[in-house]
């Protein structure tokens, strides 16, 4: 497997899950960008409050790191009503479900990571749960075997995915709202540093915000790593400000480049380029090529390569375009030798 990275818009875990909580941001008002979902979240918000109902069940897909979570946190907050957080893996069995559910009271938020890893069982239990607000379990074997219903407070689902093709169609059909992030433009994550740097009372420069802004992989979560490793350097270089000089010498000594690839990026291009004369290869090849799981590279490596026309997925496989041939300087045979 690959070595952890910096650019990794996967969450993590103890003291880096903790800075993230510090800068989450508790209302709409404080979360920036995704202005379309805000506008209609605003909306659908009110209307619930103003009829004293709970808000209709949400799924939330995007790539990693876009603020899925935090967005479900700020929704809890806006209604005012308590947030209990799981994952699609922790509910092993209906009992599971049954046990989350039933500790809930009317129009709390129940949140779902990672929604398309739930139990097939599981999600069948669910179904007549976000419907009609009840559980039917089934007591017993063979026979003998009864159905019990159980009444359940009127809560409201918030399911959040990378892969909402995963998802059956049921589960869809049965969310009101469905609403897709997408990456963050420059300007809008510059905003997301300066707003982290004022909480962690950090001294940052126009510069060097829109140098970390640019190498930031359009990802608030990658952001707001970046911010905190060149704030590590600036301190050590006793300069405690974070100038465009500083932020360029602690992102150049972390290999990442002026667009935010690293050295993983960079590596998957070429290996697509050297070892298969830049594709089509198919990802499952690819993933043994570069000793990596090819659900990281769909949900972690992709998206943004993809985002940005480094990367194209075909019928046959991946293929490197022109500019990821452009951006390591090497020529593409296939347009004519041109770089």
């Amino acid at each position: 497997m690959i070595e952890e990275r910096i650019i990794n818009s996967s969450e993590t875990d103890g003291l880096e899950k903790e800075f993230d909580l510090t800068l989450r941001p508790r209302n709409l008002k404080e979360y920036i960008g995704q202005k379309k979902v805000k506008e209609s979240l605003d909306v659908f918000i009110r209307a619930a409050q103003e009829r004293k109902e709970s808000l209709e069940h949400v799924l939330i897909y995007g790539p990693p790191g876009l603020g899925k979570t935090t967005l479900a946190n700020v929704i809890a907050s806006e209604l005012g009503v308590n947030f209990r957080a799981t994952s699609g893996p922790a509910i092993e069995r209906a009992g599971d479900l049954a046990s989350i559910l039933t500790n809930l009271s009317d129009h709390d938020i129940l949140f779902i990571d990672e929604i398309h890893r739930l139990n097939r069982t599981v999600e069948e239990v669910l179904y007549p749960a976000m419907e009609d607000y009840a559980l039917d379990l089934i007591i017993g074997k063979g026979p003998s075997a009864k159905t019990l219903r159980i009444d359940l407070p009127h809560f409201t689902l918030i399911g959040a995915t990378t892969r909402i093709g995963m998802i059956s169609s049921p589960m869809r059909d049965r969310f009101g709202m469905v609403h897709h992030l997408d990456f963050y433009s420059e300007s809008e994550i510059i905003e997301i540093i300066n707003r982290s740097a004022r909480i962690l009372k950090i001294k940052t420069h126009t510069g060097g915000a829109k140098e970390i802004g640019k190498r930031a992989r359009g990802t608030p979560r990658v952001a707001n790593r970046l911010l905190k490793r060149v704030r590590d350097y600036a301190q050590v270089k006793k300069n405690n400000e974070i100038t465009d000089q500083i932020a360029t010498e602690a992102l150049d000594i972390l290999e990442i480049d002026h667009i935010g690839l690293d050295s993983v990026d960079r590596k998957l291009i070429a290996t697509i380029i050297n070892k298969f004369q830049g594709g089509p290869v198919g990802l499952n090849t690819l993933a043994a090529a570069i000793s990596e799981e090819k659900d990281t590279i769909e949900e972690v490596y992709e998206p943004f390569l993809i985002q940005i026309g480094f990367l194209a997925r075909t019928a046959k496989g991946r293929v490197a375009t022109d500019l990821s041939y452009r951006h390591l300087g090497m020529k593409n045979p296939k347009n004519g030798g041109l770089i």
